[in-house]
């Protein structure tokens, strides 16, 4: 990107390829001046990477942190926004960097103190949802995180008591940030699962601890998730992993290493579609100002109408997650 290599873990159909390449030439961090700048800059954004709005910051704070996490998220600032954008973004004092996950409906609000160190620690573990479905194209997210992974492989992700454990990662995620939690049903991906020891036989919900690349820890007492007080399970698998009261395991070749070996192809064919993208863009530009893909959802506020939905306040803190 502007004559320099640049590494791409995104979509690779064509149409997304473009709203991608949009987005890295676009500018580092958003200068937004009023309500409805910040409505349109959030729409512009999309849904595919999460957005960062810092609310009474000044772009210096975050903008070495805009360039370095340019290819994984939307950075802005606003100065001048009204009660009903703090009321809308849920947070009740300034300055105040709020990350939202559009595509996972999830918020989360950083108070401060706001020094480097603090300001790229969130930044990082704001990068993911609190619970990361695993997919082809989700897993790529996790190739530059050094976290540790905790792993659920649960029967079907779709199915409603999945529904009720994934809300419990959540919320130990969000007490736990020195870790990412994924998720992956057996049905939706077998093949990935297996990889972990679980076969039909297997007795689902399954955690394991894994490092991201060959090696995972099973915790000793732990292995597999029954219906009752799911979440004091989960509390007793992290504080037995800490404890270091685990199986220390690799995992099985199968169809999962080979998904990550054919990544080799996989680049080949991207060199194509890039060069193709490219000349898209170069199109584009000549006709129309740099936009980004729109989405489809509810209205945000704006200086002059949009009302924001009723949501309850939150306590005020260094650091706060929410769903939506």
């Amino acid at each position: 990107m502007h004559g320099v290599p640049t590494d791409y873990y995104g979509p690779r159909k064509a149409d997304l390829l473009v709203r991608f390449l949009k987005k890295f030439v676009a500018p580092d961090v958003a200068i937004l001046n009023s309500d409805s700048a910040i409505s349109e800059f959030v729409e512009e954004a999309g849904t595919s990477f999460p957005i960062f709005i810092g609310f009474g910051l000044n772009e210096s704070a975050i903008s070495h942190f805009a360039v370095k996490y340019k290819k994984r998220a939307w950075f802005s600032v606003s100065k001048d926004f009204s009660d009903k954008t703090m009321e809308f973004y849920d947070f009740d004092k300034v300055p105040a960097l709020v990350a939202r996950h559009p595509n996972y409906d999830e918020q989360s609000t950083f108070y401060g103190p706001f020094e480097e160190k603090f300001i790229e620690d969130y930044i990082k573990q704001s990068l993911l949802p609190l619970a990361l479905p695993i997919s082809e194209e989700t897993l790529r997210l996790l190739k530059d995180d050094e976290r540790k992974i905790i792993l659920t492989i649960l029967e079907d992700e779709t199915d409603e008591r999945a529904n009720r454990l994934v809300k419990l990662l959540k919320a130990a995620a969000s007490a736990n940030r020195d870790f990412v939690f994924v998720f992956v049903g057996f049905k939706q991906w077998e093949g990935f699962a297996e990889s972990f020891e679980v076969s039909k036989k297997t007795k689902l919900p399954k955690m394991v601890v894994w490092d991201g690349d060959e090696e995972y820890f099973s915790v000793v007492g732990s292995d597999s998730i029954e219906d009752e007080d799911q979440g004091s399970q989960i509390t007793r698998f992290i504080q037995g992993y800490k404890d270091g009261n685990i199986v220390q395991k690799r995992i099985s070749a199968g169809s999962f290493m080979g998904f990550v070996n054919s990544m080799i192809g996989v680049g080949t064919v991207t060199i194509i579609v890039f060069v193709v993208a490219v000349v898209m863009i170069i199109q584009s530009l000549k006709e129309e100002p740099l936009t980004v893909g729109t989405r489809d959802e509810g209205d945000y506020p704006s200086s002059s109408n949009s009302q924001p939905e009723a949501r309850q306040p939150l306590r005020s803190g260094e650091k706060q997650d929410k769903e939506d």
